[in-house]
């Protein structure tokens, strides 16, 4: 789809980087040529996906241990990423999620979800900006955010709370960074099924297969098809898309957004007798 060396010479650092959505987005951009960082809170699974990675293309894979909850260890992973070379391209992935009765939730809960999502990722946009902009050098920040960033959603507020935070972020930075040659974006993924994060949101095989095939395209999405779009975004070809969020999720949200969708469950026979009677 691609050229094969359409991130050659770009240094990208993708938060979560270990597993799911992050690993196969690093994976892309290994492919694509990229100088690939990965950072998470666990060493065993980093190092088991930079050996994997470098089986791609033969080229160094810097891995973080960091906690991006916490403002030093973001600020000390930075430093040293940047003694080494600077990064160009932050790709705020990390994330958390669980779904509740929003009237069980306790502080710790609510927390454990805006820590890593809306915090965390504000202190490495932060801390990537801020040394992009007194180096006087163009940089890149890419989101993940979701559909409901926008529209909120039940049983998943801390989560609703916080990407509608991150996208306010992407929106504003959009504009008061980019004169400096910073641009920002988000893609707002639809149903992605990753190992872990699945099982908490959808516990039961039905509950998944209904969640993974209730959008217009009846199906999940591929992994491969967030990456790519990633990539896409990521490439100097699209330089001029700034402060924009792009939906990957097969129609779900906007089959959900209209009023009378719900009709879509009606038979043939209910369709008959709804037609107008002539005479």
């Amino acid at each position: 789809m691609f050229r094969h060396d359409l991130l050659a010479g770009k240094r990208v650092l993708v938060t979560g980087g270990g597993t799911g959505l992050g690993l196969a987005m690093g994976r892309r951009f290994v492919e694509l040529g990229a100088e690939l960082a990965i950072c998470g809170r666990r060493e065993a699974v980093l190092r088991k996906a930079a050996e994997e990675l470098q089986t791609i293309r033969s080229c160094s894979i810097a891995i973080e241990i960091c906690d991006i909850r916490q403002p030093d260890a973001v600020e000390a992973m930075l430093e040293r990423l940047w003694r080494e070379r600077p990064v160009d391209v932050l790709v705020n992935n990390a994330a958390g999620n669980f779904i509740a009765r929003t009237e069980t939730l306790s502080a710790r809960g609510l927390d454990a979800i805006l820590n890593t999502v809306l915090h965390g990722t504000g202190y490495m946009t932060l801390g990537c900006g801020k040394r992009w902009i007194a180096e006087g050098g163009a940089g890149n920040v890419l989101s993940i955010v979701t559909t409901y960033a926008w529209t909120g959603s039940a049983y998943v507020v801390p989560s609703a709370m916080a990407k509608a935070g991150v996208l306010a972020m992407t929106r504003s930075l959009a504009v008061e960074w980019g004169p400096r040659g910073i641009r920002l974006n988000a893609i707002a993924p639809g149903p992605f099924p990753t190992p872990g994060a699945w099982e908490r949101l959808v516990p039961s095989p039905e509950l998944a297969n209904l969640f993974e095939t209730r959008n217009p395209l009846r199906r999940a999405g591929r992994h491969e098809e967030l990456a790519n779009l990633a990539s896409f975004l990521l490439a100097e070809e699209s330089g001029y898309i700034n402060g924009e969020v792009i939906t990957i999720d097969g129609g779900e949200w906007l089959q959900g957004a209209g009023q009378f969708n719900f009709l879509s469950k009606l038979s043939s026979a209910d369709w008959e007798a709804l037609r107008p009677k002539k005479g």
